[in-house]
């Protein structure tokens, strides 16, 4: 039987797990501010960043790739930034499955679209996602950056990372929270590098 009482207390510690959460990764700002650097460095330059994840971390892969493509904050004017969710194209994603298996569906797009010098970010909630590691592995290859945004133990995917955020916990759903979290602080410190309106 529903307990209003429960549900509140169920409300209160998932609130208090996601901010405690994101106090303990905002001790490390430092692995933060490395990430921004990286991908200041490539649009400087004249690259781009990549986003490539399963499920969850498909939809944050495109909600960041947006963010840079178009707009992250009304408040600021920029020219569109360029970015690549690797999610985005069910035909590339389903040729790839079928044609090369499915640890190839965001490699094989990355073989052709990257270039030495961009940044790839790899967004895995485990750290052990086949496809997502086998993107980091091609990556590597290419001379493209990598960034890892990862949870648990970093898994697999924290050895083939230049750079890399660990949210430590085993709960996918407060991994999520904290790395759409961070993919916003990232994209928020280097729109105010890039536009000259940091604070």
């Amino acid at each position: 039987m529903r307990s209003e009482a429960a549900e509140a207390a169920h409300i209160a510690r998932s609130l208090d797990r996601s901010a405690a959460l994101k106090r303990e990764l905002g001790r490390d700002s430092g692995a933060i501010i490395a990430i921004v650097d990286l991908c200041e460095t490539a649009l400087r330059h004249g690259h781009k960043l990549l986003f490539c994840g399963n499920g969850g971390s498909a939809a944050d892969s495109q909600h960041l790739a947006t963010e840079l493509l178009i707009r992250l904050r009304g408040s600021v004017a920029r020219n569109s930034w360029p970015a690549i969710a690797l999610t985005l194209d069910p035909a590339v994603l389903t040729a790839a499955g079928n044609d090369f298996g499915f640890e190839e569906v965001f490699a094989r797009p990355l073989s052709g679209l990257g270039l030495a010098g961009d940044v790839l970010f790899g967004i895995t909630t485990s750290g052990r996602s086949p496809s997502v590691i086998r993107a980091l592995e091609v990556a590597r290859t290419m001379q493209i950056s990598t960034v890892g945004l990862l949870g648990g133990d970093g898994g697999a995917a924290a050895a083939l990372c230049d750079r890399m955020i660990v949210v430590p916990d085993d709960e996918t759903m407060r991994i999520q929270e904290c790395h759409i979290t961070l993919g916003h602080i990232i994209l928020e410190l280097l729109e105010d590098r890039l536009t000259g309106s940091g604070g």
